[in-house]
């Protein structure tokens, strides 16, 4: 097991001079105000023996003073702040309640206490309670959720990451000898919440030993037999080292390379996840044997790395390019595996100095780049914190991240708020944002079917301002859609335009796009069916007032105007529509008078112009013989005529059954009882049929009907052909149309 840094100064009480601690601290950064860290350590001292006097002892099972003193050390490699490492300091007397945070914040000032405050917000995880109590490996699902949650809250200062991350590495170190279930519950918080962060955040330094340590206690057989194998071979492995190094710098040397040449240890949970990745024994395991070049430039690394392939040939499929693709957490260097001396793999990794430094300490390493120029190193950083952002959302490995840290970096906004969704994953949204917008960033389905939400288990409005932290849960409904009122800025409901683009798309055009759609099938099914010309649409569509042809045909669709409606219309109207297609009527009918009111006792006749049925609007103009002929309101011969004095108004007798012959074709696919159907529904609407033929094709099983009925009105056969149409295997019922003359 590697440790981040071999630690020379161990921090138990009495163990080691904090006035020498704190002047060595000084002599390597000549920035820091002694003073104020040693009035922290006197602070953090005097809580502790005091609550020691009260008899309150250790809640942690360790001296929350050392223990502060142990996170600053390790910090203190990292270059951080004086604030930072006067947080690191007092923030376990902080967190075992012997010393409060406001009074940090008087002591110390606001940014100190944001710093410990922040921390204590991580902490949170180390209180979650496995369900039952239970420690069990592998329920770690509230865990991350706890673990991402705050991560929302360290976005905005790395200095709490750091913090953090140190003392849970002061934790681990110091379980040997807790009980198993404390091992193993830490080990379990490490491995699945800080490794990952420190990977995320570059710092190699702590990734390795906290994964490391972790591994021990989560699969203890595994680490013991692995590290027992690399113990057997260590003499061995460390004297073919030194033979290898010493010969390849003897070859950098002679092209004039500056380099610095050293072996590199591998760690044993890297070496475990290996094995189990590619299925192969520790004796594959080729970067067991490894060295690292650093030199002083990108360019000397592929020097180095033509120095290295000449010298030993190369494994193919061993070879890794990440100076020119970095990783996405900024790692940079080149991996080879060569067949070395004695005929053993041996894994090469060449880099700069700076890369180094950004492999082994991360953000950190833009603090302790002494020669950048501090605005570079400023940029720098506040790049890495705008990925840090971006990836919230994070994976165990880099490399299933769906973009490029780049691409990220291009569109970063630091401006947003952090939401939960069930599942525990990380939606980032602009202030301000609503349930019905976080709906529609999940997917547009869940915003169209939106009706209601519940925030951190409780329901709320919809409109409810949304803020870092929240767990959000849409809840849907199958038969929900959309509300007009969501549009209206001044209820709040949305504040984001994509979401805004997709209710006025659902609204504007699929909605309108689809009932436009269904009006034109509505209608023209149903003037196919009274065997009318389906080009007279438009003829149909202009009388009932709308701006355009296609407002008619969007409010038949939606239902905002009924079929039946139309189908009234058609009823009344079908001379002027079959007159526009210049058909003669379908319709014959004897003179009887009977049919009509208002004649006076004159004699009639129908009128051959406009032949009108019953329904229809009549007049009767009265000829020079005092005979009335029936005429269409709107018949021509009445328009334009000169019927003063001899227009009279005339209309149909209500309890009058006339009788008019309609033409019907009908086509269904065979089967036994068909025609009886048929018949028997003429006989159930007492509609008297004159007249069946049928012809049946044999091979395609179908059959057509072709039969004249008698009907009282149009709205009668409307009604005849729906019905028949619901008979089983009929396929289609329809008036037939009347050839021309």
């Amino acid at each position: 097991m590697v440790k981040a840094k071999e630690q020379q100064t161990v921090f138990e009480e009495g163990a080691v001079d904090v006035a020498q601690w704190i002047a060595e601290l000084g002599s390597d950064r000549p920035d820091l105000d002694l003073d104020r860290i040693e009035r922290a350590c006197e602070l953090s001292a005097q809580a502790e023996n005091k609550a020691i006097q009260m008899g309150a002892g250790w809640p942690s099972g360790r001296s929350s003073y050392w223990m502060g003193l142990e996170i600053a050390d390790i910090l203190r490699e990292f270059q951080v702040d004086e604030d930072g490492l006067i947080a690191a300091i007092i923030y376990r007397a902080v967190r075992e309640h012997q010393i409060t945070l406001n009074h940090a914040r008087k002591q110390f000032g606001d940014k100190v206490g944001d710093l410990v405050e922040g921390v204590l917000k991580m902490a949170a995880i180390s209180n979650i309670q496995i369900r039952h109590n239970a420690v069990v490996l592998g329920e770690t699902s509230d865990q991350i959720e706890q673990a991402k949650k705050m991560l929302v809250a360290l976005v905005d200062d790395i200095r709490v990451a750091l913090i953090k991350l140190a003392e849970r590495t002061c934790a681990i170190r110091a379980v040997g000898n807790s009980e198993r279930s404390k091992q193993l519950r830490l080990a379990q918080e490490v491995s699945e919440i800080y490794a990952p962060l420190a990977h995320r955040l570059g710092i190699g330094h702590l990734k390795w030993e906290l994964e490391d340590l972790a591994f021990r206690y989560t699969e203890p057989k595994a680490y013991k037999r692995i590290a027992n194998l690399l113990d057997e071979k260590r003499t061995v492995r460390d004297q073919y080292i030194e033979t290898v190094v010493a010969l390849l710098d003897a070859k950098l040397t002679l092209v004039t390379l500056d380099s610095e040449l050293e072996g590199r240890a591998k760690h044993i949970c890297s070496i475990w996840k290996k094995m189990n990745r590619k299925g192969i024994p520790f004796s594959e395991v080729y970067d067991v044997r490894a060295i690292r070049i650093l030199v002083n430039t990108a360019d000397d690394c592929y020097r180095a790395l033509g120095v290295v392939h000449n010298l030993w040939r190369n494994i193919p499929n061993e070879f890794d390019d990440y100076i020119a693709n970095p990783k996405d957490n900024g790692y940079q260097s080149l991996h080879t595996a060569v067949i070395g001396p004695e005929g053993k793999v041996l894994e090469v990794q060449i880099r700069t100095n700076e890369m180094h430094r950004e492999a082994e300490y991360g953000v950190c390493a833009h603090w302790t780049y002494k020669d950048e120029v501090k605005g570079q190193r400023v940029a720098r950083y506040e790049r890495r914190l705008a990925w840090l952002r971006q990836v919230i959302e994070w994976q165990d490995e880099v490399n299933n991240l769906p973009e490029s840290a780049s691409e990220m970096m291009a569109n970063v906004s630091l401006d947003r708020v952090y939401l939960f969704t069930p599942e525990g994953h990380v939606i980032d949204m602009p202030p301000g944002a609503t349930p019905v917008d976080f709906a529609y960033k999940v997917h547009t389905e869940i915003g169209h079917q939106c009706r209601g939400a519940k925030v951190n288990g409780k329901v709320v409005p919809l409109n409810q301002v949304l803020i870092s932290g929240d767990h959000v849960e849409i809840i849907t409904g199958q038969d929900s859609v959309p509300r007009r009122e969501w549009l209206h800025s001044h209820l709040g409901y949305v504040t984001t335009s994509k979401a805004k683009a997709k209710i006025q798309s659902w609204f504007g055009l699929r909605e309108r796009q689809k009932n436009l759609d269904e009006g034109q099938r509505l209608l023209r099914a149903e003037l196919e069916q009274l065997g009318l010309d389906s080009d007279r649409e438009v003829l149909i569509s202009e009388a009932f007032n709308f701006e355009s042809d296609d407002d008619f045909f969007v409010a038949l669709g939606s239902g905002d105007l009924q079929l039946t409606d139309v189908a009234e219309w058609i009823a009344e109207h079908e001379l002027d529509i079959r007159t526009s297609t210049q058909l003669p009527l379908a319709f014959t009918q004897d003179e009887s008078p009977m049919l009509i009111n208002g004649l006076g006792g004159r004699r009639h006749q129908i009128a051959g112009c406009c032949n009108p049925v019953l329904g229809d609007s009549i007049v009767g103009i009265i000829s020079d013989a005092g005979a009335v002929n029936v005429h269409v309101q709107a018949c021509v011969e009445v328009l334009q005529g000169d019927p003063y004095g001899r227009l009279i108004r005339l209309s149909w007798q209500e309890d009058v059954r006339a009788v008019f012959s309609v033409e019907l074709e009908v086509e269904a696919y065979e089967r036994s009882g068909l025609l009886f159907d048929i018949t028997g529904l003429f006989v159930t609407e007492q509609i008297n049929v004159t007249m069946m033929h049928s012809v049946t094709d044999r091979e395609a099983q179908r059959v057509q009907l072709s039969m004249t009925v008698e009907v009282g009105s149009l709205k009668i056969l409307i009604k005849v052909l729906e019905m028949m149409q619901k008979i089983p295997n009929v396929v289609s019922a329809r008036r037939a149309a009347t050839k021309q003359d």
